[in-house]
């Protein structure tokens, strides 16, 4: 079954119960995802759902594929963050079925705006930069008190390497040469990480506004690992957009800082936090890499830039930086 089409997926809401056949029901494909199909249902008398289909080969130039059983991983986040979140900052799980590798939960409600396309218009609050920080923070710094519980069922990370560890440091690796000591040794630091529950996609691309709230969505490679890995991928769209955005270059780089002072503020006390910005740093410049040189690039940036940026990240892992700050700095100095 493939869910972009309407009338089979109306078909499937209504064999499985999940509508009426006398329900007024209106649904719409969603654009943007990579590795899923999503699709909007639009209900008369209750909240709208989204519903989401894995796919076996993402949607990108290069071959990439992963196995859509990683949807049922997906929905396992949602409900453990669940108990995580409050509830305005993540759906409500609604349901799941393992035949058709889908799930649904509710829509957010209208109106809200992707936080990514936000930030490439330059606007950039900071209130909203530091509730991100605090909802990450929230999110690794409470798994810490039920670890061993969510260690066991987020402990097979298979769709992190597949989705993420492969395609963006191995992948990166074998295209810059110049990167793979640097590259290795990140992948071998990040997959003896165990210290908390990683949400793996942490994005703008992956947050809406609505209101002054952000609403977190897209779990399906969430993990229990290393949690500097959410940081520097995370910092990495700031970056990369203070590169991309040169009017607001200032702007960017003091919100990445804010950002990350205020997660470092929320999780020094953790056993874990011990060299955490050092950590951050090191998975910010892979990312940075990788963003432009892996699997899956920041579409927004020209070849132009792309070039820029590999270049200047390459030259900073030669001289590998301690603080974020300095790698601000340099950064910068190095785009310009």
């Amino acid at each position: 079954m493939d869910i972009e089409q309407p009338h089979e997926l109306l078909e499937y809401l209504r064999q499985h119960g999940h509508t009426t056949p006398t329900e007024s029901v209106e649904v719409e494909c969603l654009a943007g995802g990579v590795s899923n199909r999503t699709v909007l249902v639009r209900h008369e008398n209750k909240p709208d759902w989204v519903v989401k289909q894995a796919l076996p080969k993402l949607r990108v130039e290069v071959d990439w594929f992963c196995d859509p059983v990683r949807i049922h991983r997906e929905a396992a986040g949602l409900r453990a963050l669940q108990r995580i979140l409050p509830s305005e900052q993540i759906p409500e799980f609604v349901f799941e079925d393992e035949e058709f590798h889908l799930f649904g939960m509710t829509a957010v409600p209208e109106p809200h705006d992707n936080w990514k396309t936000l930030l490439l218009a330059g606007k950039i609050d900071e209130k909203l930069i530091e509730q991100s920080a605090e909802m990450l923070a929230a999110i690794h710094a409470h798994t810490g008190l039920e670890a061993t519980e969510l260690s066991r069922e987020f402990g097979d990370r298979s769709f992190f390497e597949a989705l993420r560890l492969e395609p963006y440091y191995g992948f990166s690796s074998e295209q810059v040469s110049e990167a793979k000591p640097f590259l290795s040794r990140l992948l071998e630091e990040t997959r003896l990480g165990q210290q908390t529950l990683v949400h793996g996609d942490y994005s703008p691309k992956n947050i809406l506004v609505h209101g002054d709230k952000l609403i977190l969505l897209d779990y399906e490679v969430i993990h229990w690992g290393d949690p500097s890995f959410d940081c520097g991928f995370f910092l990495t769209h700031l970056l990369s957009k203070a590169h991309h955005v040169n009017e607001q270059r200032g702007p960017f780089l003091s919100a990445a800082k804010l950002w990350l002072d205020g997660y470092l503020t929320k999780t020094r006390h953790q056993p874990w936090a011990d060299g955490l910005e050092t950590r951050i740093v090191r998975q910010t410049l892979g990312c940075l890499l990788a963003r432009v040189r892996g699997r899956s690039q920041l579409e927004y940036l020209s070849e132009d830039e792309r070039t820029r940026q590999a270049c200047a990240v390459v030259e900073l892992m030669r001289d590998s930086c301690d603080t974020f700050g300095t790698l601000c700095q340099r950064f910068t100095k190095l785009i310009s």
